[in-house]
C-alpha cells in the first residue's frame, strides 16, 4: 500500500520536472514565447556588418565594376586623359588663320609676286590691255598707276586722272588687276610716232613715283608696238571693264 503511493508520487514529480524543461526549451525559438515580445533593435546589438571599404554591403567579398548615377553623394571616378582646346576661328572659314594670303599682311604687287602680260586690242582703237596676276602667296596692291617704258625712251607717259579709281585695287592671290594703254590717237595728230619692241612696266610704292619694287618686262607682239606721243594709262583697276572704258 504504501509503495503503490510513494511510486505515483515520484512519477507526478518526473511529470513536472518534464514540463519545466520543455518550456525552457521552447522559450526564445518562435514556437512559444511565454514573455513580452523584445523588438530585436531595443538592448540588442545590430546584426549588420559594417560597410566593406570597397562599397561592397555586409562585407561580401564579390567583385564588380560600375558606374554610380544619381544623387546621394557618391559620384563616378574620374576618367583620365588629357584635355584638348578646340582654337577659335578667325572669321574667315578655316579656322587657324593657315589659309594663303587672308591670314597675312598684304604686300606690294611687283614683278617678283605677279605675272605681267599684255594684249592689243582692236576696240578701243589702238588700246593696249594690261594684265597683272597674283602669283604669290600674300595679297598684294597694286597702286597709282604702271610707269610704262619702251625701249629707251627717255619719259614718262601721263595718267588719265579720270581713271583714279575710289580704293587701292588689292589682288588676293590669283587674282588680277588692270590697266588700259592708249597708244596713239586716232585721228593721227599725236607726234613722233614709232614701233616699241619691248616694254618695262615699273611699278609704285605707298607714294606717288616712288619704287615698289621689281619691274616686269611683258612680252610683246613680233611686230612690236606702234605708239605716238598721246601714249596715256590708267590707274590700276580691280575690273577690266574699267580699264578700257575711258
Amino acid at each position: 500500500m504504501r509503495t503503490a503511493r510513494r511510486v505515483r508520487l515520484l512519477a507526478a514529480a518526473g511529470a513536472a520536472v518534464a514540463a519545466l524543461a520543455l518550456t525552457a526549451c521552447q522559450n526564445g525559438t518562435g514556437t512559444r514565447d511565454e514573455g513580452a515580445s523584445v523588438p530585436p533593435s531595443a538592448g540588442a546589438a545590430s546584426t549588420a556588418s559594417t560597410p566593406d571599404p570597397s562599397g561592397t554591403p555586409g562585407g561580401d567579398t564579390g567583385t564588380g565594376t560600375g558606374t554610380a548615377t544619381g544623387g546621394g553623394g557618391s559620384s563616378a571616378a574620374p576618367v583620365s586623359g588629357t584635355a584638348t582646346r578646340t582654337p577659335k576661328s578667325n572669321g574667315n572659314g578655316g579656322g587657324s588663320g593657315g589659309g594663303s594670303g587672308s591670314g597675312s599682311a598684304a604686300v606690294l604687287c611687283n614683278g617678283s609676286n605677279t605675272a605681267v602680260t599684255v594684249q592689243p586690242l582692236s576696240r578701243p582703237l589702238n588700246h593696249m590691255l594690261i594684265t597683272v596676276r597674283n602669283t604669290g602667296t600674300r595679297t598684294c596692291h597694286l597702286t597709282y598707276y604702271p610707269v610704262l617704258r619702251f625701249d629707251e625712251m627717255q619719259w614718262v607717259p601721263r595718267p588719265a586722272e579720270e581713271t583714279h579709281p575710289q580704293a587701292v585695287t588689292t589682288l588676293a592671290p590669283g587674282e588680277s588687276g588692270y590697266a588700259g594703254v592708249l597708244l596713239s590717237a586716232a585721228d593721227g595728230s599725236g607726234d613722233g610716232g614709232t614701233t616699241g619692241r619691248r616694254l618695262t612696266v615699273a611699278f609704285q610704292g605707298t607714294t606717288p613715283n616712288s619704287d615698289g619694287g621689281a619691274s616686269a618686262t611683258p612680252s610683246l607682239p613680233a611686230k612690236g608696238m606702234y605708239y605716238d606721243s598721246s601714249l596715256q594709262v590708267t590707274y590700276w583697276q580691280q575690273d577690266r571693264g574699267d580699264a578700257l572704258d575711258w
